[in-house]
């Protein structure tokens, strides 16, 4: 009889509009237990999933799998950096955007299926001032949200245009001083978004040309937003395309580092970080092993 893969499901029981769901029973239900051997573990606090993950891989476990929102799969996947490990998920969040990128079906009977094929890819992972992140980072507007709907109670892709469409007025922009590709920018900031993957999630994507696998950061820089330019972002986050040049620049690169005056705020994956005046963002190539379809 061939050796069973350890499996282990790490569960967010706070994540998702729907906690009424059963999950340990849909993992009992669709896992394939002819080829698993599967645990379950519930966190009990933010910053517990890095650890019960990087437990699990100590001990052996070959797949971890991040069942929650996209603070959930942030924090496994930092417990399973540069690990033999993979990360696996079972999206159960408002935006899910590394399941997206990776075209892992968001009904959990779908994701379940990717698990039980059981496909290993590697991908790259980023950091913003030693944060890790795999989807995107980013400081100024967008980190500004983050703080915002953190807050707020209400989740999902309304709120979140809900709340960009009500603030957007009230943000100004900051000057920055960034080094890009031995490049110096002394600019305005209005928001400059760090991505590893092409969207935030919610299929709002920020850098459409995103390659997960290629080293590289794609850096979105917008300098100035007012309404025109704002509806033009917008549009082509939600139709995945570039922006025009007037509305966002966009530059590739391994390495970005930004000064500011003034404190600024930023996120990776879309939780909120804090401030700072100094930021390095750096790319850390095929970091992390994944299931995908």
């Amino acid at each position: 009889m061939s050796k069973r893969t350890k499996i282990r499901f790490i569960i967010n029981p706070t994540s998702g509009t729907n906690s009424r769901v059963d999950v340990p029973a849909r993992i009992q239900k669709y896992l394939d237990s002819s080829k698993y051997d599967c645990s379950i573990e519930y966190t009990t606090h933010a910053g517990h999933a890095p650890e019960l993950a990087n437990e699990a891989a100590n001990q052996g476990v070959e797949v971890v799998v991040a069942v929650g929102g996209d603070g959930t799969v942030n924090e496994v996947a930092r417990g399973l950096l540069n690990t033999e490990t993979a990360l696996a998920i079972l999206p159960k969040g408002s935006g899910n955007g590394l399941a997206r990128h990776l075209e892992i079906p968001m009904g959990l009977e779908g994701a379940m299926r990717i698990i039980n094929q059981g496909h290993v890819t590697t991908i790259d992972s980023g950091q913003i001032n030693g944060h890790p992140f795999f989807t995107t980072a980013g400081i100024g507007f967008d980190a500004y949200i983050s703080s915002v709907f953190a807050g707020n109670k209400k989740r999902g892709l309304q709120t979140y245009v809900e709340l960009v469409m009500k603030e957007v007025r009230n943000y100004k922009h900051l000057p920055v001083k960034a080094s890009i590709n031995g490049d110096n920018l002394d600019t305005d900031c209005f928001v400059m978004a760090f991505a590893n993957a092409a969207q935030y999630g919610n299929n709002a994507y920020i850098a459409p040309t995103a390659d997960i696998q290629d080293g590289l950061l794609d850096v979105c820089l917008v300098r100035r937003l007012d309404l025109v330019k704002a509806l033009n972002l917008s549009y082509c986050m939600l139709t995945k395309q570039l922006a025009n040049a007037d509305s966002a620049e966009y530059f590739k690169t391994d390495h970005v580092t930004v000064q500011t005056e003034e404190d600024i705020m930023y996120h990776a994956d879309g939780d909120y970080l804090g401030k700072s005046r100094n930021f390095e963002v750096k790319m850390l190539p095929l970091s992390l092993k994944v299931l995908v379809p």
